[in-house]
């Protein structure tokens, strides 16, 4: 028997087909004959008096949709433009709508239709198109000029400098080092932004900001400037957090972590909002954000519609204020900056793999070092590297059966651990989620967690689905036990074996979070009250036979006993097990006693409206 994780099918089949067939839908409408994209424009006006920017408005993995917008700055009408920008090899235009796009080679052109050239001053007019490749346009011209508004004909702007470094981070400052921007006349300066605000222009590499607050999380870009004063595009984002201010973990604190799903926001319709309103964004230190998926060797986008398209109306929105349909970033994550903002508190991980999504490690730590790469490269996004503080590896299981099998060896776990530290350095979270089978010979034993351990933060210990109607005749039995009983169906297959194992191998307590389900697995068919009894199969739920909530449960069957630190219910012919508030408050001391790093929880939309059980985590773990 196999440890599972309810992430097999809980909405994963439902997010995977109403997101298909949204994108078919959507390629199909926006379909255009590339061959009559031909015609010509003529600039007439000074580039001074036109901007051109840029946003990648849906990623389906295969290909993206882009949009550029072009807006008359100028204190005189336009008549026509043109922009024109290059693409990496292998990214390309395939169709495009609201202007005429040409190339040669890698450069791309595209010019007004015959109805949208004229602009008066401050009026601006967006074309879009459907792309393929992984590229981002780069050395872009609108009427022979600077994109960002500069008029220097045969002058490119500088390029975007490294993304910052953090050093030297106290209650109140923090040191900024970068790489240099190169430019074919010369880099004359760089300008610093905080949170998008020029804080400062240096010429040099470095900068202190000081004057800060502590325990408060800001966000730093850096441009160059060049001896023309034009300005390149933006580096990638650094997220900091100041030292003290006491909200941190920290020596001594705990860490109180839940995850939230992505596709929770169809069938369930549960979102970033509702960490408010059930006052958990209060009680939590840390979010996983699951799932991306990993293909092809690579960290992938696991729903881009969920995970940055989606509009949200001003009733769902974390502040009230509704997207609009051209703002750069939306779905959950700019829900989650939001979310941020009004708790800063809080730092989020974007999570990979998972139950279903697990199949692509094996191939990918065959090359640790790129996979790391590509992994960084999608959490520090410009787009959206400010909402996340590091990266989740969710590996069902590393040399050992999930939902499939493969041989990776004992030493893959760590290696790709080590690559992923060293490309996401020591500002960034580095964390995993494992197998807690610490049965003989079990999934713990295939893999070397205490050397992994050296490069993560904690490992989240799965310590629940140990029994389910997985196996549907039974015994009955509850998939979260704290500790061993008499009459357990398998030996080794409790939250305390696993922690003492994984001590045992020489992984820290300190990194280790005791895992609590907002569920519970139940059978069908079902004779007597206590464990061990037969069955005939699972017992009904809402999204998947054999689970349901523990919203629901809470009502519909009501706990009647407790086994090995887990409540169960025995309610006509069904009989569940699932954890309570009081369950999890003895859990939590149960961690403490045993110096445990905190808690984490599969996941938010479980819970109560009121988020009783995220409260009986943080009233526990104190």
């Amino acid at each position: 028997m196999s440890t599972s994780s309810p992430r097999s099918t809980r909405g994963r089949g439902r997010f995977r087909a109403r997101f298909a067939s949204r994108t078919t839908a959507g390629l199909t409408a926006l379909l255009l004959p590339f061959a009559a994209m031909v015609g010509l424009a003529t600039p007439a006006e000074a580039a001074t008096s036109t901007t051109a920017t840029y946003a990648k408005t849906q990623d389906w993995g295969s290909g993206f949709e882009g949009k550029w917008t072009v807006k008359n700055t100028g204190t005189t009408a336009i008549s026509s433009w043109t922009v024109e920008w290059d693409f990496p090899s292998g990214t390309s235009v395939t169709t495009a709508w609201d202007a005429d796009v040409t190339n040669s080679g890698t450069h791309w052109t595209a010019r007004n239709k015959s109805w949208n050239g004229s602009l008066a001053p401050g009026a601006s007019v967006s074309f879009g198109f459907n792309g393929a490749g992984p590229g981002s346009p780069s050395d872009c011209r609108v009427n022979g000029g600077s994109c960002d508004g500069g008029s220097v004909p045969g002058d490119n702007p500088p390029s975007a400098p490294g993304t910052p470094s953090a050093t030297a981070v106290t209650n109140t400052s923090v040191t900024l080092g970068w790489a240099a921007a190169t430019d074919d006349k010369g880099v004359k300066n760089y300008d610093v932004l905080r949170g998008g605000t020029k804080i400062a222009t240096v010429t040099g590499l470095t900068y202190t900001d000081t004057g800060l607050t502590a325990g408060t999380d800001y966000s730093y870009t850096v441009r160059a400037r060049d001896t023309a004063d034009q300005t390149g595009p933006m580096s990638g984002t650094r997220s900091v957090r100041t030292t003290g201010g006491g909200t941190d973990p920290g020596p001594g604190g705990k860490v109180k972590l839940g995850y939230f799903t992505n596709w929770g926001v169809y069938g369930r319709n549960y979102h970033v909002r509702n960490l408010v309103t059930s006052g958990s964004a209060a009680k939590i230190t840390h979010i996983n954000y699951a799932f991306g998926n990993v293909q092809n060797g690579r960290c992938t986008i696991g729903d881009s519609y969920a995970d940055y398209d989606r509009a949200y109306t001003a009733d769902l929105s974390v502040d009230g204020v509704a997207d609009t349909w051209d703002q750069p970033l939306r779905g959950n994550f700019n829900q989650l900056r939001k979310l941020k903002k009004a708790y800063p508190h809080i730092k989020v991980l974007w999570s990979f793999g998972g139950w279903t999504w697990s199949g692509g490690f094996p191939q990918a730590v065959r090359n640790p070092t790129a996979f790391a790469e590509s992994c960084y490269q999608l959490v520090e996004d410009p787009r959206w590297a400010d909402v996340f503080d590091g990266i989740d590896l969710d590996w069902e299981y590393p040399n050992a059966c999930g939902l499939s099998c493969d041989s990776s060896g004992p030493a893959a776990f760590k290696t790709m651990m080590q690559a992923m530290r060293a490309k996401f350095g020591t500002n960034n979270l580095v964390t995993a989620a494992i197998t807690a089978d610490a049965s003989s010979g079990g999934k713990i034993d295939k893999t070397d967690y205490a050397g992994a351990a050296a490069y993560s933060d904690w490992y989240n210990v799965m310590t629940y689905d140990f029994f389910g109607a997985f196996d549907a005749d039974g015994p009955t039995a509850p998939h979260s036990p704290l500790t061993s009983y008499s009459g357990i169906p398998q030996s080794g297959f409790n939250s305390a074996d696993a922690i003492a194992k994984l001590k045992a191998q020489g992984v820290p307590a300190g990194e280790l979070l005791l895992g609590i389900g907002f569920y519970g697995r139940g059978w069908t068919g079902v004779g007597q009250s206590a464990p061990g009894g037969s069955a005939t199969g699972p017992a009904p739920g809402t999204y998947e036979q054999g689970i349901e909530d523990y919203k629901v449960l809470k009502a519909s069957c009501p706990a009647n006993g407790t086994i090995a630190g887990t409540a169960y219910a025995h309610c006509g012919a069904h009989w569940w097990s699932y954890d309570t508030p009081a369950t999890i408050g003895g859990k939590m001391s149960w961690a403490k006693s045993q110096s445990l790093g905190g808690a984490f929880f599969w996941e938010f939309s479980g819970d109560t409206t009121n988020g009783e059980l995220v409260s009986a985590i943080n009233s526990g773990l104190g």
